[in-house]
């Protein structure tokens, strides 16, 4: 088996060019077999199997730099740097990550996990390399799908000046998670059909070569034109009117055709762009067919392609899903916006039966947030449908142009909290500090799935700048008779009773409900509050609940600084007579990948851990309030 031949970097070189093709198909197995058992992103890497090879083949790493964009088609790369006997705790605690990671090898330079970012750090460490008189080689890979974020034209632009070598490999699959949509997706589809243009040149060289007395002369005068005989029949040319001398395009799936171009992009004293074109999913049929699906997949089984463990219970998502539906058919003003995920954030049922009404603005969190804010101006009532990590993208969008003119967009926001297996990069434990810092913006989270429905429909009235924030994974089912009609800045009591109160937020009320009937047990009676709106805070409730209870405990699964429990604390503290607070958060760091219920033991918010800094809390109240008497 050639792939056990692979056991560090640069080992491909030994493998003889005749068994590319098998390597090449080991590796897809290898990677099937693999993340049908541990999931992960299996449709991406399937495609840039040859592409990655061949850029080993090319690179000498890691004194060479290869920069993914996002990163999740890197698992090939692993594989040939050494790494394939980690792929069995791939993306669990402790284990390999399913993004490139400095920390995990020398041949991963550069961490990523957010998209369009691998060509302004690819740049960057030109520019690194020629102020050190480095002579190594960059490459920055960037996908189709990536190429509409707008930081990546930011870093194009910049790279247009560039007197010295940068490569920057455009991977061509038509699809990002969800299909491409825009300019740059048709720009490109131009491109793929006009391999015309390439039979074309081939031949009037052919025939021009050789002619006695002008043929070479003329090819040479071709070749040097600084108007390239390209931009005669490819539609544009536009990375060659930026000034990026463009390559291609080439067969991803060609490895020495690719290894040939590459060579040939490293003689160009500028950056230049190779336009490489890929099938995402390939070699896996049920990837290929669908590869949404495939995108980031849970573990499957190889035959058919379904999960091994299909869902039994509605998401968070799939609520989202039916209300907005409901909502398109109430009132004809609701519009739906995401960036590139119909399917990730749940409107791909809205985008279906209202298509008029839904916008995919791309790989683009910047300008889906102003153009919802345009959309709002104009009169109707957007739905900003994103994930917490990304959103985080658009927080000047957020404050400048949604904020400041307190317009009426809803922030419908998924995957806040811990989401597991994608690591740092993808945890949304920040949405609540970075928004809680806007004036104008209002803060919501449900404890269930009715609530996160009831929430919706009231945002969607409120009038001004709404976000609403729920986690991945199955919705909560249960307190479903405490169901109080929302009202502004007020909380929900759903036990009141003893000297501890817990004020939850969103999905830690579930864990709230654990912990209480732990200190039941344990003696210990507390009050259960579903605190409902993170920002404003109820601060008449908090009020009662500071003098009718000797500790207020804050639960959010969020980083603590800038979160609720500070803005609680602080209210607290300005009281005459003032309970103690208690706050339990993430601590205010990055969370690594691994299982949700691992990683909240991890950080100290399962019901174990929360149940003994309360009692000990309390513990300590009650000791103190005994020494005080005795003095």
């Amino acid at each position: 088996m050639l792939l056990e031949q692979i056991t560090q970097t640069n080992d491909i070189k030994q493998i003889a060019p005749e068994d590319y093709g098998v390597l090449a198909e080991e590796i897809r197995q290898f990677l099937i077999e693999s993340i049908s058992v541990t999931g992960g992103h299996l449709g991406s890497n399937l495609g840039a199997v040859e592409l990655t090879m061949a850029l080993h083949l090319f690179l000498d790493l890691p004194e060479d730099k290869l920069i993914w964009d996002v990163g999740h088609q890197s698992y090939t790369h692993k594989i040939l740097t050494g790494r394939r006997d980690g792929f069995v705790n791939l993306r669990k605690f402790g284990g390999i990550s399913g993004f490139p990671k400095r920390k995990e090898s020398d041949c991963d330079c550069f961490d990523t996990g957010h998209s369009s970012t691998s060509i302004s750090a690819g740049l960057g460490m030109v520019k690194a390399r020629d102020i050190q008189g480095g002579q190594n080689t960059i490459v920055s890979v960037i996908g189709d799908g990536s190429l509409t974020g707008g930081m990546a034209y930011e870093a194009l632009n910049n790279a247009s000046r560039l007197e010295t070598n940068f490569i920057i490999v455009l991977n061509d699959n038509n699809m990002s998670i969800s299909e491409n949509v825009g300019g740059v997706s048709k720009y490109l589809n131009n491109i793929r059909t006009a391999n015309m243009y390439l039979d074309l040149k081939a031949e009037i060289y052919k025939s021009l070569r050789g002619r006695p007395g002008y043929g070479d002369k003329v090819v040479s005068q071709i070749r040097r034109a600084k108007s390239s005989f390209k931009q005669l029949v490819v539609p544009g040319m536009f990375f060659e009117d930026m000034g990026i001398t463009y390559l291609g395009p080439v067969d991803g799936h060609n490895i020495q055709e690719m290894v040939h171009i590459f060579k040939e992009a490293k003689k160009v004293k500028k950056a230049v762009l190779v336009h490489v074109i890929t099938k995402k999913g390939k070699g896996y049929l049920p990837a290929e067919r669908h590869p949404a699906r495939f995108h980031g997949a849970e573990p499957f089984d190889i035959e058919t392609g379904i999960p091994s463990a299909p869902r039994t219970k509605a998401n968070y998502t799939d609520i989202f899903s039916t209300v907005m539906c409901k909502l398109g058919q109430r009132d004809e003003k609701v519009v739906a916006i995401t960036a590139a995920m119909p399917d990730g954030t749940g409107l791909k049922r809205f985008r279906n039966m209202y298509p008029e009404r839904f916008f995919d603005v791309g790989i683009a969190e910047e300008h889906a947030v102003t153009f919802a804010a345009g959309l709002a101006a104009g009169g109707l009532k957007p739905i900003v449908a994103i994930y917490s990590s990304f959103l985080q993208r658009a927080y000047d969008q957020i404050l400048h142009d949604v904020c400041i003119q307190n317009l009426p967009v809803v922030f419908c926001i998924d995957r806040a909290g811990l989401v597991g297996s994608d690591g740092e990069t993808h945890q949304g434990l920040f949405d609540l500090s970075y928004l809680s810092s806007i004036p104008n913006m209002h803060i919501l989270a449900p404890k269930n799935k009715w609530e996160l429905s009831d929430m919706i429909k009231y945002a969607v009235e409120f009038g001004g700048p709404v976000a609403i924030r729920y986690p991945r994974g199955e919705a909560f089912d249960g307190l479903k008779e405490y169901r109080e009609p929302i009202v502004y800045g007020k909380s929900e009591v759903i036990y009141e009773e003893g000297e501890v109160a817990l004020l939850a937020v969103g999905s830690m009320v579930k864990v709230a409900l654990t912990v209480r009937d732990r200190l039941k047990e344990k003696g210990i009676a507390c009050s259960l509050v579903n605190a409902r709106f993170v920002k404003p805070i109820d601060e008449a409730l908090i009020a009662k609940l500071s003098k009718e209870n000797r500790l207020i405990v804050t639960m959010e699964e969020n980083v603590a600084s800038g979160g609720f429990g500070e803005r609680v604390r602080a209210y607290v503290d300005a009281l005459e007579e003032a309970a103690d607070v208690l706050t339990i958060a993430i601590p205010d760091e990055y969370v690594e990948h691994g299982n949700v219920e691992l990683l909240k033991q991890e950080v100290g918010i399962d019901a174990a851990s929360v149940e003994e800094k309360v009692a000990s809390a309390y513990r300590a109240i009650t000791d103190r309030t005994k020494q005080n008497k005795k003095g």
